[in-house]
């Protein structure tokens, strides 16, 4: 099989399997892993050169070390220091003495139970921030010490790597105590010159200003990084690392992270597929139970290991405990030592295959623990908590549905000025939250009439509808209108396409939440540029009644495609030529 048609196989794969995985919720690793399983021995069987493609792939692994390297940034370590170096470090040690303590009991060999102690220690960097992002809990306590956790996990790969490849070396080669030295000489030498002589170069290379050069200037880097390393004995990524942290505080970091990451991502998954293709799925078949109380057994031991160094981080119990559910599983580091422990001979291969199960089965349990566990950690937050009593709500002049950063400000504005206003919101916690300060907010889902109406809604003189869901909003706006003809609607649209299916749904007055904040910012970039106060008030007004006025037009064909794609383009062209006119009169 030619390689172009192998490289087809692997995109076409991934691109079929891990959009299924995002749908279903789970982590793009599992994705890959899945495709992997799929074209590979395990599977279909197209493609059963497993070994030669993880060898490749491991160039992903580098680049990601390299990425870590970059985002080292000595403030950043220091204002996490506590959890960073706390819980962090207690969790990878304690973890993996006690998993590897387990591993020996059994009758394991002393170095296997401790590489796969080790690496059943940490969690997924990509799973759990990804699960955090996508509930919008990065912020909170148990997700900043999950992030401050997931650092450390990192850094220790670093020392891991290097202490494996130090294992790796046959102590009984003449060479061994000579290679030993030269290594420590050259790391040092190489990284101090590294130090002095990598932001010039830099420099004259970003001065050319030709973006692939500088794009071909950052894959060097790494690569030729990764090459010194592995030439003096050590590993490939250790060499990655050092580089990225060499370059973390000049200038061009951002621009080095920028062009390295799609090359990254795309063989870090090639790298995820061929581990996939690797696995011996028939051990689910012929072992499975075991599988399974051993994928139960390692988010146990975590789980019930992060809970008390949590609270002696001083985070309250319930943080202490979600912070452990989401740390449950293993990692992706995990699929990177074992590879290189197999290759080496340090584990076997049918110890590899069950410990790669375990860790994927416990990556995708993940999302279900953490949903059971907010379920029954928090009754709060719970979506079973009983919308709030509103049959003794006085009459108010104002009900705000949804009070997060738009309906607050306005609830303010209401305050001051002694309006009196009843607000809903379907986030509990939040609504207690708001309540302590002495605001009239309740618990209640605004997309239902019977809960508007209870609000008082029918005899309000306005509605403001300020929620986050767009179609909720369009809704809860037509529903007032075709109940309450008479109250007025009020709404903050979050996209254009947003603010004319409100205007389509009856609304009486709406605006983007970005647009006065965008055009205030345009004026005062105008000044910046040089121009009066006045001319830039004036240019920005005057774009403003003209995006009014493309509004009125777009809404008039919304549901026409190509005539709405025409007006778009026409308003453009006009706007063009507007300005282009006020110049020509003030040059005359």
């Amino acid at each position: 099989m030619s390689f172009l048609l192998e490289l087809l196989i692997f995109l076409s794969a991934a691109i079929i399997i891990v959009p299924i995985c995002k749908r279903l919720g789970l982590s793009s690793v599992l994705g890959y892993l899945g495709a992997g399983l799929l074209i590979g021995p395990p599977g279909l069987g197209i493609i059963d050169k497993a070994g030669e493609t993880l060898h490749f792939a491991e160039l992903g692994v580098v680049l990601l070390l390299f990425i870590i390297g970059l985002e080292l940034h000595p403030k950043r370590l220091w204002i996490m220091r506590h959890l960073v170096f706390g819980l962090g470090t207690l969790q990878v040690l304690a973890t993996s003495i006690v998993i590897s303590g387990c591993l020996l009991a059994v009758g394991m060999e002393r170095n296997t139970a401790l590489l796969i102690g080790f690496s059943l220690a940490l969690s997924s960097t990509a799973f759990v921030l990804q699960l955090l992002g996508e509930q919008k809990n990065l912020a909170t306590p148990h997700g900043r010490a999950a992030f401050g956790t997931l650092l450390l996990q990192d850094l220790a790969v670093i020392p891991a790597i290097a202490l494996l490849n130090l294992l790796l070396i046959d102590a009984s080669d003449p060479a061994y105590e000579e290679v030993a030295a030269w290594e420590i000489v050259l790391v040092v030498v190489g990284t101090a010159a590294a130090r002095y002589l990598l932001r010039p170069l830099l420099r004259i290379i970003a001065n050319t200003e030709i973006q692939e050069l500088f794009t071909a200037a950052a894959l060097a880097l790494v690569i030729g990084a990764a090459m010194a390393m592995e030439s003096v004995g050590l590993s490939m990524g250790l060499g990655a690392f050092i580089a990225g942290i060499i370059v973390a505080d000049s200038e061009y970091r951002q621009q080095l992270e920028t062009d390295v990451n799609p090359f990254k991502g795309l063989l870090l998954g090639l790298f995820f597929i061929a581990v996939g293709m690797s696995a011996n799925l028939s051990l689910l078949f012929t072992d499975g139970t075991l599988i399974i109380a051993l994928a139960l057994a390692l988010m146990a031991i975590k789980a019930l290991l992060i809970v008390p160094l949590a609270l002696m981080q001083k985070l309250p119990l319930k943080e202490a405990v979600r912070t452990a559910l989401v740390l449950a599983q293993g990692g992706e580091f995990a699929f990177v030592l074992l590879s290189a422990g197999l290759s080496g001979g340090m584990i076997s291969r049918a110890d590899a295959d069950i410990t790669i199960l375990v860790v994927t089965l416990s990556m995708a349990l993940t999302p279900l623990l953490v949903a059971l566990g907010e379920k029954l950690l928090d009754d709060e937050k719970s979506q079973d908590r009983p919308f709030d009593d509103m049959s003794e709500q006085q009459e108010q002049r104002v009900v705000i549905a949804g009070f997060g950063r738009v309906g607050q400000i306005v609830g303010r504005v209401l305050t001051m000025h002694r309006i009196p206003f009843t607000a809903l919101d379907m986030n509990p916690q939040h609504v207690d939250f708001v309540r302590r300060f002495g605001n009239e907010t309740y618990f209640g889902d605004a997309r239902r009439l019977d809960v508007l109406k209870a609000a008082g809604v029918g005899k309000a003189t306005a509605l403001l509808v300020a929620i986050d869901n767009e179609a909720a909003a369009a809704e809860i706006v037509s529903e007032v209108k075709t109940c309450f003809p008479a109250v007025k609607v009020l709404a903050r649209a979050h996209t254009r396409h947003h603010e004319i299916v409100l205007r389509e749904a009856g609304v009486d007055f709406v605006i983007r939440d970005t647009l006065l904040s965008s055009l205030a910012i345009a004026t005062e970039l105008l000044q910046n540029l040089g121009l009066p106060v006045d001319e830039a008030e004036r240019i920005v007004a005057r774009f403003k009644v003209h995006d009014a006025d493309t509004l009125q037009r777009q809404a008039a064909v919304f549901h026409d495609d190509e005539a709405f794609r025409q007006e778009t383009l026409s308003a453009a062209e006009e706007l063009k030529q507007l300005f282009a006119s006020d110049t020509t009169a003030e040059d005359g």
